[in-house]
């Protein structure tokens, strides 16, 4: 196993990234407008009530097609609600150029690639967003 490092962020952001089937720039802009905003950090008061820009934060986006996996029927999860490999990374590309776009310093892992992901997740803090439930 390789043990090379290839995206590490301070604190932030890890953003698990999944797209399905009929995703396009639209679910992106709404992914890049709604995620660095999310007021998910805490103000001096202690209110979670800081975004990602306020704080300056980072992103780890990380292409997870694992979260569109279906275990409704059976055992064993079906992914036919991801999106192919091309439409996958190509957004998944534009969230990441979205991002920095905007200032926000974003780390990548590796497409397609099995990797070893660590967390640690202060909180914790755990939101799921679903841009096809945004429009």
């Amino acid at each position: 196993m390789d043990d090379e490092v290839v995206g590490r962020i301070g604190p932030g952001l890890m953003v698990l990234l999944g797209v399905a089937q009929g995703d396009g720039p639209e679910d992106v802009r709404y992914m890049v407008d709604k995620i660095p905003n999310l007021r998910v950090f805490d103000d001096a008061d202690g209110k979670m009530n800081l975004s990602c820009l306020d704080v300056g934060g980072s992103v780890l986006a990380v292409s997870q097609f694992t979260l569109l996996g279906d275990c409704r029927r059976g055992r064993r999860p079906s992914f036919t609600a991801a999106a192919g490999p091309d439409l996958a990374n190509a957004l998944y590309e534009q969230f990441v150029e979205g991002v920095r776009a905007l200032g926000v310093e974003v780390e990548t892992g590796v497409f397609r690639a099995e990797m070893e992901v660590s967390l640690i997740n202060h909180g914790p803090v755990t939101i799921m967003l679903d841009s096809s439930k945004s429009f």
